[in-house]
């Protein structure tokens, strides 16, 4: 398949910013990995990077943030109830790396972030002022209720580097990771009613961020996520080209 951006060119622009949106299950950490090795974008996936943290954290370390203190613990409880960590807690930490990042001018990649009205009043504003709103691009990817439960429920990820991979015809005897080779396992957290939650959540807290981000004169690019990765990931270099 030919795809309609080249590495040179991309390579020879300012750092770029992409936020890639979606229920869970819609492939954005999927996209992220392919947009991340074709144009060596840092990837950004809150989910996988916090989560780390968080699990590496001591039980009762913390970040204080606005005088208020956020223990790691608590907030791993809340990743396996199937809810959102606490926006200042994320905010936090994502504001701390962003800066790092664009200070080595590295274009970005995120995946599902910002994911609160919170974290998106903070955080949009921090990356028009770091990387200009020109070079800011998000796209949302569409999938139904149905389809969000059903991948979420059969997809496996890798033991060391959580990659995350899809429920196929292709895939459903796989046991090792195709990409380091560990060993793949079901999260804890990808059952029917864990997922339900999350879902809620995205509807409630994650998917009005949409309305912030034209607010804050960004331009919301939408794609039909129930296609093939390929026809998926050529329709979001399609959207990378238009803004160009």
């Amino acid at each position: 398949m030919e795809f309609p951006l080249t590495m040179n060119k991309l390579s020879k622009e300012k750092p770029r910013i992409v936020i890639l949106f979606g229920p869970p299950g819609s492939g954005k950490g999927t996209q992220a990995e392919l947009l991340t090795e074709k144009f060596n974008l840092y990837h950004w996936e809150t989910s996988k990077i916090i989560g780390n943290i968080i699990e590496e954290a001591r039980q009762e370390g913390f970040v204080r943030v606005e005088e208020k203190k956020y223990y790691f613990e608590k907030e791993k409880e809340l990743r396996q109830e199937g809810k959102l960590w606490d926006p200042p807690f994320v905010t936090y930490l994502i504001k701390e790396k962003l800066s790092e990042l664009a200070k080595e001018k590295k274009g970005v990649v995120l995946a599902g972030s910002p994911r609160t009205i919170y974290e998106g009043e903070r955080v949009v504003p921090l990356l028009k002022r770091l990387y200009g709103i020109k070079n800011i691009k998000v796209i949302l990817i569409r999938l139904s209720e149905k389809e969000s439960l059903w991948r979420n429920s059969h997809r496996k990820e890798c033991e060391l580097m959580c990659h995350s991979i899809l429920y196929t015809k292709e895939t459903i005897r796989l046991r090792k990771c195709p990409f380091d080779g560990s060993r793949l396992i079901i999260r804890k957290d990808d059952n029917a009613e864990t997922i339900k939650v999350r879902l809620k959540e995205y509807e409630k807290q994650t998917f009005p961020v949409i309305a912030l981000f034209k607010k804050q004169g960004l331009k919301i690019k939408t794609i039909n996520g129930e296609q093939s990765v390929a026809d998926v990931f050529k329709d979001v270099l399609n959207v990378i080209k238009s803004s160009t």
